[in-house]
């Protein structure tokens, strides 16, 4: 039997576009994790998303495993389901135009566009698993992508409240002014994506950079409660005072 704490499988999605430069964030349904909070879409992967049919449909998977393939076919799934994003191209290359939302279910959406998922548009950025304290537990995978074009953003409803556009450093101020809620590893992740200035800068970044696996530990540190993590993690700092609620 498999143990409670095991951390799960899940994908999100850093989603960017340029002229400014900006990356799409939502915030949940109040029954949702993180509820209230601005995180980027994604969620747990699937059985559907490990589904060899979808083999059809793909491109650039040649060199990944089958975990590896249903992590990015969870985040393309998971930002169809909550943000209305198609992220697929047609025959020509090119991300198709919107879609019908009355398909819900995903891979019907991606045939119904006669559409592949190319694999190979998400670039890993980072790879965050949750504190082994912590009951229910993750371990995700982020990537970077580029925002089709000709397609928009729309609020599902039922797991997305609101969908934002905004630079990395809005976020990062309005949370810090208390306007928004951002929970650790979002905003780590928001300060590393400031760095770049367009979304070509934070492709290139990505995968310049080897990406190191961050498990974070609440340590007791001088008489004061820090989350650490690796040093090397490429976040610029390995501790920080660690607020409870």
């Amino acid at each position: 039997m498999k143990d409670f704490s095991d951390p799960r499988p899940a994908a999100t999605v850093l989603i960017l576009r340029d002229d400014p430069f900006e990356v799409l964030m939502i915030s949940r349904h109040a029954e949702q994790d993180f509820s209230s909070a601005m995180v980027f879409p994604g969620g747990i992967v699937d059985p559907s998303d490990h589904d060899e049919t979808w083999l059809q449909n793909l491109h650039g998977d040649e060199t990944l495993c089958a975990k590896e393939r249903a992590l990015r076919i969870a985040a393309f799934r998971e930002t169809f389901e909550e943000c209305g994003l198609l992220l697929a191209r047609g025959p020509d290359g090119t991300h198709v135009d919107s879609v019908q939302h009355a398909c819900s279910n995903f891979q019907h959406a991606v045939q119904e566009a006669g559409a592949v998922l190319h694999l190979d548009d998400l670039v890993h950025f980072a790879h965050w698993i949750t504190p082994e304290t912590n009951v229910r537990r993750y371990d995700t995978h982020f990537f970077l992508a580029v925002a089709p074009h000709r397609q928009e953003a729309c609020c599902d409803g039922n797991e997305a409240m609101e969908v934002v556009w905004a630079s990395p450093s809005q976020i990062l101020e309005e949370a810090a002014a208390g306007k928004r809620k951002v929970v650790f590893p979002t905003r780590l992740n928001l300060e590393l994506l400031a760095k770049s200035r367009t979304v070509a800068e934070a492709l290139a970044a990505a995968k310049a950079r080897k990406v190191i696996t961050v498990l974070p530990r609440i340590e007791k540190r001088d008489g004061v409660t820090k989350v650490v993590i690796p040093p090397n993690a490429g976040y610029g700092r390995a501790e920080e005072h660690h607020a409870t609620r």
